[in-house]
């Protein structure tokens, strides 16, 4: 089921909209999603969605992008094909076990034996939330904090479907876990995807996300992850986000570590309208690692904004944060980072930098470290840097008979390098520094590497 609403007022009408739809989106849904829809929806009627007039979104007044006639799918609307047949994301030599979501649904077409390890649950939140209700009840909702922000709220009350995945304790999830989120269609549409990642003591995972639009439509997509990283745990994560000029993407990560967990987040940002990258990371115990990175591209009036804030609640702790951007044309972006040390939280290491490139003189960004100490042993720093492209390197390029677009492209993949290279996953790190490199000379406005050709919706789409 589809519904289309004109968007006016928007906290009053997506309260209509949610109360008129209830029905719809507690059926068959599993009972710890539904416990916390009443009062996910009652945070939401008081913060709403948040304004640039919000301090942590005083950079990206999301507003605008939630307003107008957008499609909201109740239920999941196959498309009718095999997903798998008409669209390869091949990263060579990268072993995955691929799977489908779109608009925000699992695609049950594209299930098959996947070989997965003994014991590791991988689908639908919403079918696996069913057969396994003692895993939602135990972890869903409790990373993400949705009295903060309206869009958590938001996203609390109206998702119905999204990824599951659970590594039990020991195993080690042998390649990594693909999952290419689509969105497409004839319509203009609203989408609401959930994620929920448990990782067991002792447990290993690598989970690399694609976001792609097939469609030249609208897309607002509010998505939110929670990763929960039990005590040894090991898990990276990264999300490349390559779709059109249309779309608005809110996607945020909530990250719970236990003792000795390792996690590494890294939002790669090859191609976006409005793009806004929350990862929220807490460290509930001690010997915790860690490490987030972003890289943003951005041209014409694409807009980026990163988000993080990191908790250190207990002491031997570490975190570094390394985010980088490259602005061009009217482009904008923004980066505001939050470290808090709290009291017992002694030799706690933390790291937090912020680089810039601003090749034209109508790209802006603006940029806000923060670091928040109440412990007295402790190794933090933070810094942001805002430049050009470096003269003297030009000069000592172009002497040396390169031209002057060949140097501009091999200082931009000099500077962007320190993040792709924080990539663990060999046959990945190699195809981004592929992709990074044709974003610089202009080549790319898809991902060259995704192939899609099929029928999809009421239209032959080959990209």
């Amino acid at each position: 089921m589809t519904v289309t609403s004109q968007i006016v007022n928007l906290q009053e009408e997506y309260l209509a909209l949610y109360n008129q739809n209830e029905a719809h989106l507690l059926n068959g849904a599993p009972d710890r999603m539904n416990e916390l829809r009443q009062e996910a929806i009652g945070h939401f009627e008081r913060l709403g969605i948040p304004s640039n007039k919000v301090e942590e979104y005083r950079y990206t007044n999301l507003q605008p992008f939630f307003k107008g006639t957008l499609s909201i799918g109740f239920s999941n609307e196959q498309l009718g094909v095999k997903l798998g047949d008409i669209f390869q994301c091949d990263v060579p030599e990268l072993e995955s076990y691929p799977v489908f979501l779109v608009n925000g649904w699992y695609s049950f077409q594209n299930v098959k034996d996947f070989g997965l390890p003994e014991g590791v649950i991988m689908g639908s939140i919403a079918e696996i939330g069913k057969k396994h209700p003692e895993l939602l009840e135990k972890y869903y909702g409790t990373a993400a904090n949705m009295d903060r922000d309206g869009l958590i709220a938001m996203n609390t009350a109206f998702a119905q479907d999204g990824l599951f995945l659970y590594v039990p304790k020991g195993v080690v999830v042998d390649k990594a876990i693909q999952i290419v989120n689509i969105m497409t269609g004839d319509v203009d549409r609203l989408a609401f995807q959930r994620n929920l990642v448990i990782m067991e003591e002792n447990s290993q995972a690598r989970i690399m996300v694609c976001e792609h639009t097939l469609s030249p439509n609208k897309y607002v997509i509010n998505s939110v992850t929670e990763v929960i990283a039990c005590e040894n745990a090991v898990c990276d994560i990264y999300n490349v986000q390559n779709q059109h000029n249309l779309t608005t993407q809110v996607a945020s990560t909530f990250i719970r570590q236990k003792a000795y967990s390792n996690v590494v987040t890294n939002n790669l940002t090859l191609h976006a309208g409005v793009a806004r990258n929350n990862v929220v990371v807490t460290m509930e115990e001690e010997h915790c690692e860690s490490h987030i990175y972003g890289l943003y591209l951005t041209d014409k009036n694409q807009h980026v904004d990163n988000f993080s804030f990191v908790d250190h609640a207990k002491p031997d702790c570490l975190s570094t944060e390394l985010f980088k951007g490259v602005l061009d044309d009217r482009a904008t972006g923004a980066f505001a980072g939050r470290v808090l040390v709290r009291k017992d939280a002694q030799r706690t290491n933390a790291y937090q930098t912020n680089k810039n490139l601003l090749l034209t003189e109508d790209a802006k960004i603006n940029s806000k470290p923060q670091l928040e100490i109440y412990a007295d042993d402790v190794k933090c720093s933070h810094g942001a840097t805002v430049g050009q492209l470096d003269d003297a390197a030009m000069f000592y390029l172009r002497s040396r008979g390169v031209s002057e677009a060949e140097a501009r492209i091999l200082l931009m993949y000099a500077f962007a390098y320190e993040v792709i290279e924080k990539i663990r996953v060999e046959p990945l790190r190699e195809q981004i520094r592929g992709l990074v490199e044709k974003r610089f000379r202009g080549e790319l406005d898809k991902c060259d590497s995704c192939v899609v050709c099929g029928q999809l919706g009421n239209s032959l789409t080959c990209l």
